[in-house]
């Protein structure tokens, strides 16, 4: 990973491309692929579907799927002087929006979402979650936006020592891991790529990527949270999830899959010998695209690899570079390794 790559993830992040409207990252996807695949195809949803042909014998189809969208809100509602209600798309914490600056469509118009400040509210009401129909996105009279706009947090990328800060880094850095991934993909294999959308409200993109490309393996490359924060209480954090500096998170089990036994070994095995850091996710809720590839045609073998962040589905994100790096690593390696035998092996 060096400065093209940290460019390149800027540019990812820095775009917006919330659930249904990921233009903006598939014409960067499309640009930074094009001549390393065949052809992309662009789906009737709007997955970018890219396949790399490997060299060698009886190579196994493995689709690796990193979703291109990002939580944000969608304008429903205009209360006139550039006021408007807006939904979530995708999960989020209401009591985390006061405040905070979006961009608004394609233009990137500026806004800010609004509520009554502190001068104007009673002890009760302080003591309450404002609801989400009493906020607003206000861009002020002369802005430009239009109901069914989408809207972002206005968060710009920036490194800062070992560390990352910046909004959709879930999932911008599987996009960055897999366009890497396609320009210098194991021989051993037939990649099949997919950069997904609508993972953010129901896996809905992986669903049809994985009936179109049909593989025998699927990964789901995504960024999970570090809940690795110290316990007030002075008591042990048992319940961290993953935590940031120790490398990519293997999944057992998640809210929507349960990994196949077989890849968790290899994959765990393959770090084992090449001393890549790696840790294994807590089994729990959440899920990423792998939810809904196992389930696909007759059943995929699925397995979930993510990069740790914290502060999921706020303003901004914070990472570690060599957790990015070693996401990569870790993949790079494990797909090298990867025989068609393995899945001939006992799954438990």
């Amino acid at each position: 990973m060096g400065n093209s790559q940290f460019k390149l993830l800027e540019k990812l992040c820095n775009a917006v491309a919330v659930s249904g409207d990921e233009g903006e990252v598939r014409a960067i996807v499309l640009e930074e692929i094009k001549g390393c695949c065949e052809t992309p195809k662009v789906d009737a949803l709007g997955n970018v579907l890219a396949v790399r042909t490997g060299t060698g014998k009886k190579r196994l189809r493995v689709m690796v799927a990193a979703h291109m969208d990002e939580v944000g809100f969608m304008l429903v509602g205009e209360d006139g002087g550039g006021l408007y209600r807006f939904e979530l798309v995708g999960g989020m914490d209401v009591r985390q929006l006061v405040g905070k600056p979006v961009w608004v469509g394609r233009d990137h118009t500026p806004g800010v979402i609004g509520a009554r400040p502190i001068h104007l509210t009673t002890a009760e009401e302080r003591r309450k979650t404002i609801p989400l129909d009493a906020l607003r996105i206000d861009i002020g009279p002369g802005g430009k936006a239009s109901l069914g706009d989408r809207a972002a947090f206005a968060t710009k990328f920036r490194r800062s020592g070992p560390s990352i800060f910046a909004k959709a880094l879930d999932n911008r850095f599987g996009v960055s891991i897999l366009i890497e991934l396609l320009k210098n993909a194991p021989p051993n294999i037939d990649l099949l790529a997919a950069f997904t959308v609508q993972e953010e409200n129901g896996l809905r993109g992986a669903r049809v990527a994985a009936h179109a490309l049909d593989p025998q393996v699927g990964i789901a490359l995504d960024s999970t949270p570090a809940n690795d924060l110290p316990h007030w209480e002075d008591e042990e954090n048992a319940a961290y999830n993953t935590r940031l500096g120790m490398g990519p998170a293997i999944y057992i089990a998640d809210g929507s899959t349960l990994s196949d036994p077989r890849l968790v070994r290899h994959f765990s095995q393959v770090a084992q010998a090449e001393k890549i850091p790696c840790q294994v996710r807590q089994p729990g809720g959440g899920g990423t695209d792998a939810g809904t590839i196992h389930k696909a045609r007759a059943g995929i073998p699925s397995l979930s690899i993510s990069t740790p962040h914290r502060y999921a589905h706020t303003a901004v994100l914070l990472a570690r570079v060599e957790d990015w790096k070693n996401t990569l690593n870790l993949l790079h390696a494990g797909l090298s390794r990867l025989q068609p035998g393995l899945l001939d092996g006992d799954r438990n």
